[in-house]
């Protein structure tokens, strides 16, 4: 057995493990490794910051060849300096202090850096370190991979949406037979509210901080009282990718976190409902999903074809919304200038995108199973002619017939109602005959008003 193996089927959460290949995308930016990276990469370019700036009289500016050395140390930042840099924890038991040694140790060992060893770390606390470092990750975690996944199932919802724009499906209210809709409609429903958390989701500023022990600059200033720290700050953060917070205490305030988290969740939430929506619809034989040679839907059963695909995305969601929901509501939450319960937290980010990255996978293959039962779909629909009692009821308003609401319930609540009664029943109406035509070309596959129309439009 080889180690990597060993620790997929040995790993007790399964995104290390059963899931380990679906998340491995998230795995390079939220593991320890990638953390380290992401810290390695703020301490480098910090120091090159200070380097440039012309108060700061004690370093040199920066040759081309020794930016590009700098940045060779996170760009080919490798699991074995990984292992290097926990060496360095296992005595300092402090991980950002061990990232600090480790880049100085680098740095000797390139030479031509003696005068600018102690300027790595300069005037930081180490969550100046570590909120840079997440904020990079979400932002490449956001537009490397969730984005692309997530805007995938809004436009495969689309796709379904176009070409079942015109399918006539029986709605159901309460579990109940309602007002027809069109197959395409109800994918697009799904699409308009997805596509408005995912637009949500790529609007949220990314914040950072880089203003020391409890956010005041005070020994900043302290060591160059001539130097505009906040003007500093706010240009190194924007040339990061991310946004300056010019009010914090000694942490981020991770407002920005639960933001996004929420709205993740908001989008989860909905995909929820879509999962739960579709299972009852393959359930009524609506669907049909797509065999798969090889694979069996019952250890017992032979015959079974299950919604499995969705099932084990409403649970992955449901997982990833427990993870995400906590974090939202604790993140924002610190003692006086700081405690460390953040930090614990922090640590999880990857998890919560995690989850919802398995699920947005699984529901991708489900979706791609798919396949309209028109023969289901069709007979349900044409059974149920009751349902023409809310457009007959309607149009007897408009004509002031009196109680036509009362009249159609006496005919049809709780009964099933075939043709001949309903057009029995139109015909006895006093109401212009051109209306009376109009409701006799009725049928409930007709019965849909603009679903046709909003289904192709989303």
């Amino acid at each position: 057995m080889t180690e990597q193996l060993h620790t997929a089927i040995s790993s007790i959460s399964p995104l290390d493990g059963r899931y380990a290949q679906k998340c491995r995308s998230l795995a390079e930016i939220f593991s320890e490794y990638g953390l380290m990276r992401f810290r390695i990469e703020v301490e480098v370019k910090w120091l090159q910051t200070l380097a440039s700036h012309p108060a700061v009289a004690e370093l040199k500016p920066l040759s081309g060849t020794q930016i590009a050395a700098l940045n060779v140390l996170f760009l080919d930042f490798s699991l074995e300096d990984a292992l290097e840099v926990k060496k360095i924890e296992s005595k300092t038991n402090h991980d950002v202090k061990a990232i600090e040694y480790h880049v100085k140790q680098k740095l000797e060992k390139l030479g031509e850096f003696e005068e600018y060893l102690e300027f790595v770390h300069f005037a930081c606390t180490s969550e100046d370190i570590n909120n840079l470092a997440y904020g990079l990750m979400l932002s490449q975690a956001r537009e490397s991979v969730l984005i692309p996944q997530m805007q995938g199932t809004v436009d495969s919802l689309k796709a379904l949406a176009s070409e079942f724009a015109s399918q006539p499906m029986l709605s159901r209210t309460h579990g109940q037979p309602a007002t027809p809709s069109t197959v395409g409609k109800e994918f697009a429903n799904v699409a308009f509210r997805l596509q408005r958390q995912l637009d949500i989701l790529c609007k949220i500023n990314i914040l950072g901080k880089i203003n020391g022990a409890v956010g005041n600059y005070n020994a900043h200033i302290a060591a160059y009282p001539e130097i505009h720290w906040p003007g500093v700050a706010e240009e190194f953060i924007v040339d990061l990718g991310l946004n300056w917070n010019p009010y914090t205490t000694q942490i981020e305030p991770h407002d920005y976190v639960s933001e996004i988290f929420n709205c993740l969740s908001r989008y989860n939430t909905i995909l929820i409902d879509f999962t739960r929506d579709i299972w009852g619809y393959i359930s009524l034989n609506y669907f049909r999903q797509k065999t798969v040679v090889g694979e069996v839907g019952s250890s017992t059963m032979p015959h079974k074809v299950n919604p499995i695909d969705f099932e084990n995305a409403e649970g992955n969601l449901g997982l990833a919304n427990a993870l995400l929901d906590h974090m939202s509501a604790k993140l924002p939450i610190s003692r006086w200038q700081r405690d460390l319960t953040d930090s614990t937290v922090m640590r999880n980010l990857g998890t919560g995108l995690g989850y919802s990255l398995v699920a947005y996978q699984s529901l991708a293959k489900g979706i791609a199973k798919l396949e309209l039962n028109t023969t289901a779909i069709d007979a349900d629909i044409d059974a149920c002619w009751e349902i023409l009692a809310e457009p007959i009821q309607t149009v007897m308003r408009r004509y002031r017939i009196k109680q036509p609401y009362e009249q159609l319930k006496a005919l049809t609540r709780g009964k099933a109602i075939d043709e001949a009664t309903l057009k029995a029943f139109i015909q006895s109406l006093d109401i212009p005959e051109s209306a009376k035509e109009a409701l006799m070309a009725l049928r409930p596959r007709t019965y849909l008003g603009n679903a046709a129309d909003q289904a192709s439009e989303i």
